[in-house]
């Protein structure tokens, strides 16, 4: 064998023999002999006092199991002190090689669960635990200050702090910022009053809950509804209405209509001739379901005008709103004139997010994140376990698993 080959992570070693034992490959190594510092005196000396060999964990060779064997020179020095050489490869009582450590803290990060990646690199889960709690400790930085535009939202954790956890984000970023461990009012109330000073922008769900923490902690900021949550409203009203017109179809039309209620929910102009077709077929069955849907169409063109013009003409904005008030106060169908409540007491911050270009759309997205987490790992019971995971997964998504 050359032994002048330079391995990753063993660039410095000299390896003396190589075996395959079962399904483990040995590596021999020791340093090359050279003067050292006493790190009692800082004399220099190159008398060895005895050699002892170190079994050490390495990462896998073509997908088998490696062990170093390190031939450990130790030095001694004239003022008696005895001492270990320096190496590259492995950490004072460490029975793990540095290069091994690494993979290990990123895999923890990146991998689906704690138990895959101690079976992946031939370690116990606990170990594996214990790394990702070390790089945490030391990854995570506590937040000193919000910063000026922030988005938050809930998301199911069930951890035993909990059934609910509130993360807060960045929206210009797009990044989390920090989750606290329930979603009640005074939680976030206490949170903003401590760190939020800078906080003059909120984006937020359509919650009572989370206005109210937020006025009473910032006073007066710039609370911004997100577009999906108050959208929903009207197209809830819709769905209710045609559950309730349905039950007088017949049985056919009943089971149909329930099937195709998608056609209901699509803009007209999206629609194939065969979704149109069934439209007509069911709006022409009850008057009421066709003002409904007509209201739901007129909502459409108003939205769709707001997101164009919203920054520039926010008052041509709000006077449409008003108008489409009228439109359903008109008709006089209970469902919409109940989502029409809910928009006028919302109705400052439904045009805020006209006003202002942020939404929530990417906290959804990690909230979705942080579920597929908790389910692969089956729950976690820890709060700062499960909080750390999400934060370091976002802070690492970038970085690839492989050390190098």
């Amino acid at each position: 064998m050359n032994h002048t080959m330079n391995f990753p992570g063993l660039k410095e070693a000299v390896i003396t023999k190589v075996e395959e034992v079962g399904e483990v490959i040995r590596l021999y190594v020791e340093m090359e002999r050279r003067p050292h510092h006493c790190p009692k005196c800082q004399q220099v000396t190159t008398r060895i006092h005895d050699y002892r060999v170190q079994k050490i964990q390495h990462l896998k060779w073509f997908e088998r199991k490696t062990q170093l064997f390190y031939k450990r020179r130790r030095y001694v020095c004239a003022c008696g002190n005895r001492f270990s050489e320096n190496n590259p490869f492995v950490e004072r009582y460490q029975r793990t090689s540095i290069e091994w450590n690494q993979a290990v803290s990123i895999r923890a990060i990146k991998g689906k669960t704690f138990k895959e990646t101690a079976e992946v690199y031939g370690s116990s889960a606990t170990t594996i635990v214990r790394r990702f709690d070390k790089i945490s400790r030391s990854e995570i930085k506590p937040v000193e200050a919000l910063p000026t535009v922030i988005a938050i939202d809930e998301y199911k954790g069930d951890t035993k702090e909990g059934k609910y956890q509130l993360i807060i984000a960045n929206p210009i970023t797009k990044q989390p910022i920090d989750i606290l461990p329930n979603r009640y009012k005074r939680t976030i109330k206490q949170y903003l009053k401590k760190y939020g000073s800078s906080v003059e922008v909120v984006v937020m769900d359509m919650s009572p809950s989370f206005k109210a923490a937020v006025q009473e902690a910032l006073g007066r900021p710039v609370i911004i509804a997100d577009r999906f949550h108050f959208c929903r409203y009207i197209y809830w009203a819709l769905d209710g209405v045609r559950r309730r017109v349905q039950k007088d179809f017949h049985k056919y039309d009943r089971k149909k209509c329930k099937r195709m209620k998608h056609v209901f929910q699509k803009p007209n102009t999206s629609l194939t001739d065969k979704e149109r077709w069934h439209l007509e077929r069911y709006l022409g069955m009850s008057e009421e379901l066709r003002n409904a849907y007509e209201l739901k169409e007129a909502y459409h063109a108003w939205f769709l005008q707001a997101k164009e013009f919203g920054k520039t003409h926010i008052g041509e904005v709000k006077k449409d709103l008003l108008n489409f008030y009228e439109m359903v106060e008109a008709k006089g169908i209970p469902e919409l004139n109940n989502a029409i409540g809910t928009f006028q007491n919302w109705q400052t911050e439904i045009l805020n997010s006209f006003s202002y270009n942020y939404s929530n759309g990417f906290l959804e997205g990690i909230n979705n994140l942080s579920k597929v987490l908790k389910r692969n790992a089956f729950g976690f019971r820890s709060f700062e376990r499960f909080r750390a995971k999400i934060l370091l997964t976002h802070m690492y998504k970038g970085i690839g698993v492989h050390v190098g």
